[in-house]
Order: structure tokens, then sequence, then C-alpha cells
């Protein structure tokens, strides 16, 4: 790392900690990342990257890197499979959850991944490794840090030889998870419900499994039955499986030994396993009070906390990290006024918000609900029940695993640095997505001719987007040079992406958001100090 002092501490090396390091570390702000631990991927825990953390990975370059690690490779069917034991009966299949079949689609950059998170932590790892301006240290904790008005003092701590130094930093990002001592030490304060269910996620070994199997592949199966609901499914091709058994009954403490038969009587096989590892977890519904104290922000899991179900939550994390990321290197650079870190927690909030309530919901219908006499029965009557279920799964589950409209339909209304237009917001549903240039909506998406993405073509500040390169674009790029702020502008490569954004001109956020679009570029300057945060909305 280049510079005596990082101008930007991360505490927490989990996919939110990381990809704050690769996108400050990509705008060239001198960056150190603290893990307690001794390396990233301890537990698979989150299994989706969404559609839209991988356009950020594209973005960063690194999408090909996701998809060469994926253990079951990219081509194996992201299916979830409702049965009533992996031996026993098929319910019905939703085909293609999440979106991660490896085909072109218009409305997205690239397709979602099930991958377990251990290797996506691996893999934005060793990408920020390679970033100049980043360092990560293992077996470092923060111990206290102190603010001051010209930055922050932090305490560190090598877990291994006790060693104890100070780091001074200009700000102070607490990606440190649900345990965060960052959150603690700046007062706030997590609100909602907590203890929604117990639940356990179980990491074993057992050889012959996947091959025994006969109910077509999936990356989940719903185990639905009166013995042991539950999900579990293969994390590789070498019978390496994870399993959770979800709404455990209070007082009910797990024991490894016990797990080997919980997983017989789940699948109805009688294979020899060995558990790798056991984990407890909750689910609460939790947002934090704030996000913020001064010089010091909350990311991920530090400020936000809901059921797995929907693979919202490690997803979010990222956009928090970006969304962050972006507006701390602008305002470390000079082109950026204090409107735009503000508008950090009123864009995300917001978001956070929608998606704990969907996972909330989500979380409700979990495989218990399925339950129904004579479900596995081999009868005329069992079938029917089956056929029954398999209607209401799909009508059901649908917003859970078909969640577009949230996944990429989410946007920024009433942040201080995105200028409306006056028209009406879109309607987006939770299992709907339609595209939209409305200012706070992710940028509409496109393949052009020569079959690279539209926004492969934005530039790493903001993007002017115009009809045509006229006299107007000039003035607009000089009034932006003038102000220090990076701008690319670009004609609309066709007429149907111009008619996708509704609009001549359409100014994109380095996050591939719209900050506005109009008819117009006549007060070009006031609209960039509008969307850098330089002035505020009176």
């Amino acid at each position: 790392m280049q510079g005596s002092s990082p101008q930007v501490l991360i505490v927490g090396a989990g996919p939110c900690g990381l990809a704050a390091a690769i996108e400050l570390g990509h705008r060239g702000i001198r960056t150190l990342v603290v893990e307690r631990n001794d390396r990233v991927g301890y537990s698979p825990r989150s299994k989706t990257t969404h559609t839209r953390t991988c356009e950020h990975l594209r973005r960063w370059g690194i999408a090909k890197n996701l998809k060469k690690a994926s253990p079951l490779g990219v081509d194996y069917p992201s299916n979830m499979a409702f049965v009533t034991r992996l031996n026993g009966k098929l319910i019905t299949t939703v085909e293609d959850a999440m979106y991660c079949k490896p085909v072109r689609n218009e409305l997205y950059a690239e397709h979602a991944q099930w991958i377990p998170q251990y290797i996506l932590e691996e893999v934005l790892r060793v990408h920020a490794a390679t970033l100049p301006t980043v360092t990560i240290r293992f077996q470092t904790e923060m111990i206290s840090f102190e603010q001051r008005p010209d930055g922050v003092t932090a305490r560190l701590r090598n877990s291994a030889s006790g060693e104890e130094m100070e780091t001074h930093c200009e700000y102070l990002i607490g990606a440190d998870g649900a345990r965060s001592a960052v959150r603690d030490a700046i007062g706030a304060t997590m609100q909602g419900e907590s203890g929604l269910s117990r639940n356990y996620n179980i990491i074993f070994h057992c050889p012959g499994l996947y091959d025994a199997v006969r109910l077509g592949p999936a990356v989940m199966y719903w185990i639905v039955n009166d013995d042991l609901p539950c999900t579990m499914g293969p994390l590789d091709y070498n019978d390496h499986w994870y399993f959770m058994p979800l709404f455990i009954p209070d007082g009910w403490k797990l024991q490894d030994f016990e797990v080997p038969a919980l997983v017989s009587k789940a699948t109805g096989l009688d294979l020899p396993c060995r558990i790798l590892s056991s984990d407890e977890w909750v689910a609460n519904r939790l947002v934090a009070d704030r996000y913020r104290d001064r010089r010091v922000f909350l990311a991920g899991d530090a400020g936000h906390l809901h059921p797995p179900h929907g693979g919202f939550g490690m997803n979010s994390s990222v956009h928090d990290a970006v969304d962050l990321g972006w507006k701390i290197a602008a305002t470390l650079q000079g082109w950026a006024g204090p409107a735009l870190l503000e508008s950090y927690e009123q864009e995300r909030k917001p978001v956070h918000r929608l998606m704990v309530e969907q996972s909330i919901t989500n979380h409700g219908l979990a495989p218990h609900r399925y339950i129904r006499p004579g479900l596995a029965d081999d009868t005329p009557d069992g079938e029917r029940t089956r056929r029954e279920m398999a209607v209401r799964i799909h009508a059901e589950k649908a917003p859970e695993f078909r969640s577009l409209g949230i996944v990429l339909g989410y946007r920024y209304d009433g942040s201080p640095t995105i200028v409306s237009d006056g028209s009406d917001p879109p309607r987006q549903t939770v299992t709907d997505y339609t595209p939209s240039a409305y200012p706070g909506c992710r940028a509409p998406h496109a393949w052009l001719e020569d079959g690279s993405s539209l926004y492969d073509h934005f530039g790493s500040g903001f993007t002017l987007l115009a009809d045509v390169a006229d006299f107007e674009v000039d003035a607009a790029l000089r009034e932006a040079g003038s102000l220090g702020v990076p701008l690319k502008a670009m004609e609309f490569p066709t007429r149907a992406i111009a008619d996708l954004y509704q609009a001549r001109y359409a100014l994109i956020r380095p996050d591939q958001h719209v900050a506005w679009r109009g008819p117009s570029l006549a007060s070009f300057r006031t609209l960039l100090a509008r969307v850098t945060g330089l002035v505020r909305l009176q």
C-alpha cells in the first residue's frame, strides 16, 4: 500500500469488507482491511450471488473468475426440488431459481451464480490483493478507535503475537458482521425483532450421497415430511453437502453425534457421513437506527439482519460497499460535497427495509408449511396431494426464487443526490422487473451488436448518455472538468437503447444508477453540484 497510512480502514473481510476494499482500490484509495480470523471463508453461509452482484464483479473484471471457481460448474441447474425425502417422492421442481442459467438475458449483464460464500470471498480476496493501494491483514482485530475532526485513530491488535499498533485513517467502515464492535462503539442500536426462529447450518461429507439421489439435480432439496422438514443440497461433486434443520424447538441443542441419524431421517438413506462444521443461526428482523457517526460508517450485517431466504443479505452487503465506496472515494478525491456521504444511509436503508420484509415473508414459507397427510403415499390420493401442493409451492415461492423486481428493481427514492424529472416512478412487483431510467433506478441494460454490454462502456465516474454528441455535450464535459468531476460522454448506441431511457440525455452514476435524465444540459453545472453533493436542494 502506497503512502504512510490508509485513507480508509475497513473492519471485517467478509464479502462486504472485501467489496468495499475493491471499490476503493479500483479508485486508487489507500485502504487497510483488518480481519480477526486467519483467512476468509469459514462457512458457506449464503449460496446465491445475485445478478446485480455479478454485474459489479463484471465491472471489477472478475465475474469470469467466479464462474471458473464454481465447484458445481455454471451449467449445473439451479433447481429447487421439493421432495418428501431424497429417496422419496418428488413434489415439484422450480427450475433456474435466482436466474443462474448461463444464457444471455436482455435485462442484465451477468447471470446469477449458486456458489458457496467462502468461494466468493476467496475470489474477492485474491482480486483485492492485486490492487496496489489495498492491504489485508488477517489475525488482526480492532480493539478501539477515536474520532477527531481530521480523521479516525484506531487501535489494532495482532491476535497471534499480541502486538498492538495504532493507525490513522480518514474514514472507517464497520463491515464486521452481526456482532459488530464498530456498531457498538458508535452507539447504534438494532431495531426490530430478534429470535424469530432457531436453525442450524451443518456441513458434512457423505460418500455416495450425490449418486444416490434419483429425483433430478438441484442446488437445494426442500425436504417436506413430519420427521424432519429441512433443506439440504450439494456443495460440490465430492459429496460435500449442507444440511439446514429449520425452526428448531427451544431447548434443543443439536450435538454433532446426532447429525448422522438426522441426515438419515431426512434423506431416507443410510449412508455414513462425517460432520465438518455445525453452526446455529437465529432468524432476525433488525435494522440499525443509524449507519453513521461522523467519519465512521456501518455496512452489511453490521447494519441490517434478516433471514437468508431469497439471498438478499450477502448481496445487499456488497451493494452497501459499492454505494459507500465510490462516495468515500469521491470525497477523498475532492469532487464531492458533504451531501454525497449523507446520501448513503438515505439511499440504502429503505432498500434494506424492503429486503428485510421480503426475506421475512420467505422465511415463513419453510418446508414444514407444505406437510400434508398422505403426501408421500404411493397411491392415487398421494399423487393428487402432491399435484395440489406443487401448484401452491409455485404460487407461494415465486417471490423467493423469481425476485428480479427487488434484485434489479430497487431504486433510491428521496436521495438528496438524485434529481427527479417529475415523472411517475415505475411500478415493480417482487417477481416482475421492468427496466426504467426513472432517476434513482439502476440504468436499463442492453446488449450491443458486438456482444458487449452497455455497462462495459460506462466510465468509472459519471457517464453522460446523449442522443447526439453535440455542443451541449461538449459544454457539459468542460463544466465537469472545471469541477474535477470524472465524466465520460457517449451517444446512445442504438435508437432502441435511447427509447429505454426515454430522454435526450441521461446521467449515470459510478454505481450504474441513473442520477438524472432530461431534455437539455443548459444547467449542467448546477446539476453536477447536486448529484455530487456539493450543494443541497433547498
